[in-house]
């Protein structure tokens, strides 16, 4: 069994000395400048949409009340959950505002507390993630290490997932962070409680307690989870630790299926994002249409799409 899916030799082709990419991938100053614009009004845009959709979701699932309909509005969820994630992810690297305040307060209150995740501790694992992907201090290698893996074994982790197994493992252990000895563990869990209590109340003075737990709580520990472990391992399945970010993490061509499920708000352009985690989401294609022109990134290093890849996870 193959251990990793990692490109051959012939793939990693150096950039043109010439362009405005750099021998390891970076885009030059001039080209570096230009991508690290944040886009402040769009990302106001994103908020709003995103609190305007769920709330949309959640108002017309209560005046319909079929069946079909709260079916529909869980599994719909989980993406809304994924779109949550990223925003949460663009805030813990500082680049949804360009105002810190602003970017902290928004991003810790707005989305990640709302979306259960410890905004402040993630962004400390996952800088350890992007200073070296699958190294000592990595938060995410349980996600992803040991691909390629037998299909057997994928349906297994995936039922787990659907099924909340997976999530309320994980939600036991915020839950027992309110209690912590570590003060910032302590604040980051009681934090994440209030939110949820202040929205279960919301939800209860509408009438409607129980769609809290329904579609909104149900949804992070199944729908949402399943998505996570998709996206993770087509993320850096299967590849190993190098200097070389073409080693460390995938390339996939993107399709709007994808866009619309699991890969939100331009984050899909990955490998973009792991050449340069200074550079705000939506300029990623801009600087993988870059990678491509230089010849960083080669044809055959990119996989078709996510399907393709996630067979080839599951090849073991």
């Amino acid at each position: 069994m193959p251990a990793t899916l990692i490109p051959s030799d012939e793939l990693l082709v150096a950039p043109a000395p010439d362009g405005r990419i750099g021998p390891a991938g970076k885009p030059r100053p001039e080209l570096r400048e230009e991508l690290r614009r944040i886009p402040n009004v769009r990302n106001v845009v994103n908020v709003v949409v995103l609190y305007a959709v769920t709330i949309g979701i959640f108002v017309a699932t209560a005046r319909l009340d079929m069946v079909i309909v709260w079916i529909a509005a869980f599994l719909v969820m989980g993406p809304i959950h994924a779109r949550f994630a990223i925003l949460m992810h663009e805030a813990a690297h500082r680049l949804l505002f360009s105002n810190r305040r602003a970017n902290d307060f928004v991003g810790k209150w707005f989305i990640a507390f709302p979306a259960f995740i410890p905004i402040d501790l993630y962004r400390r694992g996952h800088m350890a993630h992007h200073r070296e992907e699958f190294g000592p201090n990595e938060p995410d290698i349980p996600l992803y290490r040991g691909y390629p893996i037998e299909r057997d074994s994928m349906l297994r982790k995936l039922r787990r997932d659907a099924l909340g197994i997976t999530g309320w493992k994980l939600t036991k252990g915020l839950f027992r962070g309110v209690v912590a000895e570590n003060e910032k563990v302590r604040a980051q869990a009681r934090g994440i409680v209030a939110v949820q209590l202040v929205m279960l109340g919301l939800f209860t003075l509408a009438g409607h307690p129980w769609m809290y737990f329904i579609l909104w709580f149900l949804p992070h520990l199944t729908v949402w989870r399943v998505i996570n472990r998709l996206r993770g391992i087509a993320e850096h399945g299967g590849m190993k630790q190098s200097a070389d970010r073409r080693e460390t993490t995938h390339s996939v061509r993107q399709h709007l299926p994808a866009r619309l499920t699991i890969v939100p708000y331009y984050t899909g352009w990955h490998l973009a994002h792991h050449v340069d985690s200074g550079i705000p989401m939506r300029n990623l294609p801009k600087l993988h249409e870059e990678l491509v022109r230089s010849g960083y990134v080669q044809p055959g290093l990119e996989y078709r799409s996510y399907p393709a890849l996630w067979k080839a996870l599951a090849s073991g």
